[in-house]
C-alpha cells in the first residue's frame, strides 16, 4: 500500500521534474505522529523521485528559527509553522519568498496563501477526552472550564497563539462572532478560574502522552491528535462543538541553505496526492481543494472542513498582526 502511494504521489508530482543540486534537505516540524506522517506522505516520495534526502529535525522552536537568521547560519531548509506566526514572521524579513513558478498555488486554498508561506494542513482546537479514565467527557468549552462538574487536570497549548484565549472567552459566553478584537483580561480572568488544573503541552506528541496517561484525561487538543490516539486502541471522544480553526504553515527560513530544494519540497508537499494521504493518516484537512475527491468519503467527512455545524475560525491575520503584544501579556500571565 504505501508503495501504490508513492507512485501515485510522484505522478502527481509534475512540478517538480528537473535536476537537484543537493543531496540532503532538513525539514522541521513537531514531532509525533504527524511528523511521520509527513515524512511518509510527503519525504519519501520527495527523495525518491529527486534523490534528495530528507532529514527530518524538530520540533518547531520559533526562538531557534529566528537566531539562525539573525546568526546567518540557518540549518533548516523548510519548516512547519502556524499560520499566525509564517504571517509575522515573512513581514520581519525572517523568510525566503516562496516560488510560484515552482509551487501550483493555484490549486491551494487561497485562505492559506502568501508570498512567504502556504498551508500545510487545516486543523482544529477540539475537546479531547480519554474515555476509559473519566466517568463522563466535558462537550464544550464551558464543561472544560468547569472543575466541580469535570474535576481533575485538563490540558492546554502553552504557546501564545490562536486556541486558547478563544476557548476561555467562549466558555464565558462571548459570542463567536465577537471574539476579535480579543478581551485577553476578561480571558484571562477566566483561565485563572482553573489555572491551578492546568497542564501545559508544549507539542502534538506531548499533547497525546498527558491524555493517554490521564496525567490529563482531557483538554483542548488538536483534532488529528485525537485521530492519533484512537487509532492506537484508546478510547476517546471528541467533541466538535466549536471547534477553533487554524492552519499551519509551510515556510523556508531567509538563508536556507537549498532554497531549491525547498521550493521543490513545498511543491510537493502541496499537491493534491500528498495531502490526500497526510490527511488520512493524521485526521487534518488538506489544503489542496483537488484533494478531497482523491479521498474515501468516510474519511473525509471527519476531517475540520466538515465539521462547519459550529466551527469558529481563529482569525490568523489579527493574530499576525498582535502576536507579540498578546505573547507579552500571556507569558506575564502564565509566570504568575
Amino acid at each position: 500500500m504505501k508503495t501504490t502511494f508513492a507512485v501515485a504521489a510522484v505522478a502527481a508530482f509534475v512540478a517538480v521534474s528537473g535536476p537537484a543540486h543537493a543531496d540532503n534537505m532538513v525539514f522541521s516540524s513537531w514531532g509525533g505522529t504527524t511528523q511521520d506522517a509527513q515524512k511518509a506522505a510527503w519525504a519519501s516520495p520527495f527523495t525518491e523521485k529527486t534523490g534528495i534526502t530528507v532529514v527530518q529535525d524538530g520540533p518547531t522552536d520559533y526562538g531557534k528559527l529566528k537566531a539562525m537568521v539573525e546568526a546567518g547560519q540557518v540549518t533548516w531548509d523548510v519548516v512547519d509553522v502556524e499560520g499566525d506566526y509564517a504571517a509575522q514572521a515573512g513581514k520581519n524579513g525572517q523568510l525566503e519568498k516562496l516560488d510560484f513558478s515552482v509551487i501550483d498555488k493555484s490549486k491551494l486554498d487561497p485562505r492559506f496563501v502568501t508570498d512567504y508561506s502556504v498551508g500545510s494542513f487545516y486543523y482544529s482546537f477540539v475537546i479531547g477526552c480519554n474515555a476509559d479514565a473519566v466517568s463522563a467527557c466535558p462537550k464544550t468549552w464551558a464543561d472544560l472550564f468547569d472543575t466541580a462538574k469535570f474535576p481533575g487536570k485538563r490540558t492546554f497549548y502553552k504557546w501564545s497563539a490562536p486556541g486558547v484565549i478563544e476557548a476561555a472567552l467562549l466558555a464565558d459566553g462571548v459570542a463567536a462572532d465577537k471574539l476579535y478584537p480579543l478581551d485577553l483580561d476578561r480571558a484571562f480572568k477566566k483561565l485563572d478560574t482553573i489555572k491551578s488544573d492546568i497542564v501545559w503541552w508544549s507539542g502534538g506528541a506531548q499533547s497525546q502522552q498527558l491524555l493517554a496517561s490521564a496525567e490529563a484525561p482531557f483538554g483542548s487538543i488538536w483534532n488529528g491528535r485525537m485521530t492519533a490516539l484512537a487509532a492506537s486502541g484508546i478510547k476517546t471522544e471528541t467533541s466538535w462543538e466549536q471547534n477553533i480553526t487554524a492552519a499551519d504553515s509551510l515556510v523556508v527560513p531567509k538563508g536556507s541553505p537549498n532554497v531549491e530544494a525547498a521550493m521543490k519540497f513545498i511543491a510537493m508537499a502541496t499537491s493534491a496526492e500528498p495531502q490526500a494521504a497526510l490527511a488520512k493518516a493524521t485526521g487534518y484537512a488538506p489544503i489542496n481543494v483537488d484533494s478531497a475527491k482523491l479521498m474515501d468519503p468516510e474519511t473525509a467527512k471527519t476531517l475540520p472542513d466538515q465539521q462547519t455545524a459550529s466551527q469558529v475560525n481563529a482569525d490568523m491575520n489579527y493574530w499576525a498582526d498582535n502576536r507579540d503584544a498578546i505573547g507579552e501579556k500571556w507569558y506575564a500571565w502564565q509566570a504568575k
